[in-house]
């Protein structure tokens, strides 16, 4: 199965049509979101075209292939409109023999890292950076923001299949990083 990962869409109808348009072009199965999906946060610029309602429908139209994890910015308000689930802490999936704990990364992250075993993959949006790193035995990776990256990262989102993360950028459409 073909996962497509994405992470801090903030209500941005124009990031989530690059997501989803991604979503066709890797020919993705199934699409986690890694929270922050509906809100831009009081921290964060409006994001372009922002336009909740209309990420919602996008969305919704998709919703037996989706499933997300709850952003810091993500309410049960949001939850109200999206018609796939959101509001949990965290989603594991299994990669070959590795655990990966999906979550957003404001409540795990490599500071607070959730019980893993050596190999696993601690998997979170939150940063708006993409990564890919290892500390004590557990793999880091982060796919970047869909609508409002920092640090000079492009607008991106991963793919996972096969045990292999490929990062993509949502502009361009290319990797740039795999692991």
């Amino acid at each position: 199965m073909k996962w497509l990962i994405a992470s801090d869409i903030h209500g941005s109808e124009y990031y989530c049509r690059k997501v989803l348009e991604a979503f066709e072009r890797e020919g993705a199965e199934r699409l986690l979101l890694l929270g922050d999906v509906l809100y831009h946060g009081p921290r964060n610029d409006l994001p372009r075209d922002y336009c909740p309602r209309a990420v919602a429908e996008l969305l919704n139209a998709m919703e037996t292939s989706v499933i997300g994890v709850r952003g810091n910015c993500d309410a049960e308000i949001d939850q109200t409109v999206l018609h796939f689930p959101i509001m949990a802490d965290y989603a594991l999936l299994v990669s070959g023999e590795r655990t990966v704990f999906a979550t957003h990364g404001h409540l795990y992250h490599l500071d607070c890292l959730p019980p893993l075993h050596r190999g696993d993959i601690l998997l979170h949006g939150h940063t708006h950076v993409p990564a890919c790193t290892e500390k004590g035995g557990i793999f880091y990776l982060n796919p970047g923001s869909a609508a409002i990256p920092k640090e000079s990262s492009p607008h991106s989102v991963m793919t996972l299949q096969d045990g292999l993360f490929r990062w993509i950028d949502l502009d361009s459409g290319e990797e740039y990083k795999r692991f």
